[in-house]
């Protein structure tokens, strides 16, 4: 019988401290919270919890180990909501409040034995900050989500935190809207082998950029000045929550969940410092260990130490950045997104510690405004690990040197419109304002699109002409060519839903402080004074509940807000055409409602890249001109009749029994040519079908699709797809790995059935 029973968050994260603290220690898991909160006296601000019922048989377990055990420690997490965790197991299972507290901030055998030398007791005051931060999300959660889902079509709930970070992406999405893409033409020269670039004023009509071009080929051109300066790339810092959730987003692609998901195993398998962290710190023996590692491996000169600072005082769960535990451990991961995330996490650590890049700058100044700008790496320093390097190199010429031009060019350039938000640059944003903690930006960006106020665009954009003009020397007269380009491409970027624009404009409207930024990062702080025992809990509670409930009563009395509007009438029927926001979304509507006609109206949707605020009534009468859905495009070489349609995850396809997504498509224009290829590949892919089961072969590989939407498995390499029987392909089914979904029950954030054992604290 172990005489140690230390308990963690994690059964991933226990078996990694198990086998570093031998057979003295039985490490066991809490999985997440015991315990969640279910009431709040809007009076005293008590909170009521009840115990989660799968977490009963835990619970147990742990009661029974810790009558076995001679001394029990508490290992959870070592920020707020860790805190957290440690005493509701002190209160559930009824352990002394002097019950050892130890925390550590990377998994490795010599934390855990310096974590074990000592000990604390659990911190009660962030104990008061998380319950603070609860409550009030509780307390706004559902007095506002309730006001919302009355007041708003199509709105699902709103967040304390959420819903400023909602109203930034339609404040973007409004500057965009506005923004006047006007155009200039910019011209490059082709000088003896290297570009310059036209730095005089450039023409914003196609004739006057022709009698420019003609004019500047028939110059003479000589070097007047040259430039050169020699500077140094700065270092990059170690990653912070936030910093890695953005990096990872610019250079990965991932969004900030899967980024904390692969961290998170990273963390429990003791291959990276705790995720969660707002600090640049890095220990000194981890410098220790990285110079050593540089040094040997890459020469002294690309070795330079520092030591960062945390500029923010009040930054909590400042222990250290994120870093690799074993910086000669250049590979770690159990699967490809761990795998690039440790990576990208080991390159920039290593990177904080090396020689700046050295870069060698070059400008000439040619004579009529063209000016060639070069540059060179002179040392690559951090550059060999983190960053790219490009040379730009330029001919070694002189003052008063002639150069001869081969060719000018005069390309129609659009300015362009404010970037939208991705997840990496809206993290990046929130933690400007301070708006926010490193553990609640996932859950943020989760919820905004799990309501359907946000999206992820998937668009590459679409093509424009732009007009180009070339001249010669030889020529002496410019030469018109149209090219494409395109524009307008929303990948991966964060578009707020009609309905998301009409709660964020609700909320504006009626509750100012909500998505007030100053008033959301001062709530931050004070947070942080109620975890400093500078301010007390129940105090900060009143202070804000009290002007909040009183904006919830006033806004109780507002008329529902659908943000409706007439945009004129039909120039032959007379009847009114109006742009409205419904459950599913904007649309146009023709005509009044059913009831107060008895005549049935018309809908179409609202035109691309407009909402109901932007769209002109010649606009909405060109999109009542669209063919009602779904419509027949035609009939496949199988007999089977394909029809566009639109759905509630957006336009496909119907083949037969057969649903096919066209996002790349308009359903309304979309013609048979276009679709045959994509109904022809779905049959094509289809290896064999049971009606409720069927096998598919997919992007990555065969798999059984079963009954119901996600109740998918993949077939392993050994199995032929094309001899599984039926019953082989349910048997598989049956058996196959929980999902993430299942995986994550229990943990931080989810949500549980009720019980009748609730305790009030």
């Amino acid at each position: 019988m172990a005489k140690n029973l230390v308990i963690v968050e994690s059964p991933a994260k226990a078996h990694t401290i198990e086998k570093y603290l031998g057979s003295d220690f039985k490490v066991l898991a809490s999985v997440g919270h015991i315990r969640k909160d279910i009431k709040v006296d809007k009076e005293t601000f008590d909170v009521t919890y009840e115990i989660d019922p799968e977490h009963t048989k835990i619970i147990s377990e742990l009661k029974k180990e810790t009558k076995n055990a001679d001394k029990i420690w508490l290992a959870t997490d070592e920020d707020r909501e860790g805190e957290s965790i440690s005493w509701h197991l002190l209160e559930v299972l009824k352990l002394p409040k002097n019950t050892a507290r130890i925390t550590f901030h990377e998994i490795t055998k010599p934390a855990l034995e310096s974590a074990i030398k000592n000990p604390r007791t659990v911190d009660m005051d962030m104990v008061s900050s998380q319950q603070a931060r609860q409550t009030l999300d509780m307390l706004v959660g559902y007095d506002l989500s309730d006001i919302v889902r009355k007041k708003v079509p199509g709105a699902i709930s709103a967040g304390r935190v959420q819903s400023p970070a909602l109203r930034l992406i339609v404040e973007r999405e409004r500057q965009i809207e506005k923004f006047d893409s006007k155009f200039t033409f910019k011209i490059t020269g082709s000088f003896d082998g290297f570009l310059a670039s036209y730095n005089g004023k450039n023409p914003e009509t196609e004739n006057d950029a022709k009698n420019l071009l003609e004019k500047l080929i028939n110059q003479d051109y000589k070097v007047e000045k040259i430039n050169e300066t020699e500077s140094l790339k700065a270092n990059p810092v170690p990653f912070t929550t936030a910093a890695l959730q953005i990096e990872a987003n610019s250079k990965l692609g991932f969004s900030a969940r899967t980024t904390m998901s692969a961290a998170q195993g990273l963390y429990q398998a003791g291959l990276i410092t705790y995720h969660r962290t707002d600090s640049l710190n890095l220990s000194s023996q981890a410098i220790a260990e990285i110079a050593n590692y540089i040094e040997s491996t890459f020469g002294k000169q690309y070795l330079k130490t520092r030591h960062f600072k945390t500029k923010d005082t009040s930054a909590q769960e400042a222990h250290e950045a994120i870093r690799p535990t074993d910086v000669t451990r250049t590979a770690a991961g159990k699967n490809d997104y761990e795998k690039k995330l440790y990576k990208l996490i080991w390159s920039r650590t290593i990177a904080t510690q090396m020689a700046s890049a050295k870069v060698a700058k070059t400008n000439i100044e040619l004579s009529h405004d063209f000016v060639a700008n070069g540059e060179v790496v002179v040392f690559d320093g951090f550059l060999k690990v983190y960053g790219k390097s490009k040379d730009t190199e330029l001919p070694k010429l002189k003052k008063g040197d002639s150069v001869n031009c081969q060719e000018i060019v005069a390309k129609q350039t659009f300015a362009k419109p404010p970037a939208r938000y991705t997840e990496g640059s809206l993290v990046k944003k929130l933690e400007e304002l301070g708006i926010g903690r490193p553990s609640t930006y996932a859950s943020i960006m989760t919820a905004i699109q799990a309501r359907n106020y946000v999206i992820k665009g998937e668009s590459e954009g679409e093509e424009r002409e732009v007009v180009e003009l070339k001249v010669t020397p030889t020529d002496n007269q410019a030469k018109r060519e149209l090219t494409k380009e395109k524009f307008g491409a929303n990948k991966g970027k964060l578009i707020p839903t009609p309905i998301g624009e009409l709660v964020a404009d609700f909320l504006t409207d009626n509750f100012k402080n909500i998505v007030d930024y100053k008033f959301t990062a001062n709530i931050e702080k004070d947070l942080d004074l109620v975890a400093e025992a500078k301010l007390e809990r129940v105090k900060m509670l009143r202070d804000f509940y009290k002007p909040f409930r009183d904006s919830v009563l006033i806004a109780n009395g507002v008329e529902r807000y659908n943000n409706s509007r007439l945009l004129g009438h039909h120039p032959e029927t007379g009847k009114p055409i109006y742009a409205k926001v419904g459950k599913n979304g904007g649309f146009i509507q023709l005509g009044d409602n059913e009831k107060e006609t008895k005549e049935k109206p018309t809908f179409a949707p609202l035109p691309k890249r407009k909402s109901v605020k932007t769209v002109t009534l010649e606009q909405a009468l060109k999109q009542l001109e669209l063919p009602s859905l779904p419509r027949e495009l035609g009939q496949a070489p199988d007999g089977i009749t394909l029809i566009a349609a639109n759905g509630p995850f957006g336009p496909y396809l119907k083949g037969g029994k057969y649903n096919i997504p066209i996002k790349d498509h308009d359903p309304y224009t979309v013609t048979f040519e276009e679709v045959l290829p994509l109904y022809q590949a779905k049959i094509d892919s289809i290896i064999a079908d049971w009606d409720d089961i069927m096998i598919i072969n997919g992007a990555y590989g065969p798999y059984v699709k079963g009954p119901g939407r996600r109740n998918n498995v993949k077939i392993p390499k050994d199995i032929n797809p094309k001899s599984l029987t039926k019953a082989q392909a349910e048997e598989m089914l049956k058996n196959k790995p929980k999902t993430v979904a299942k995986a994550r029950r229990g943990k931080r954030g989810t949500r549980k059935t009720k019980t009748a054992k609730t305790a009030k604290k």
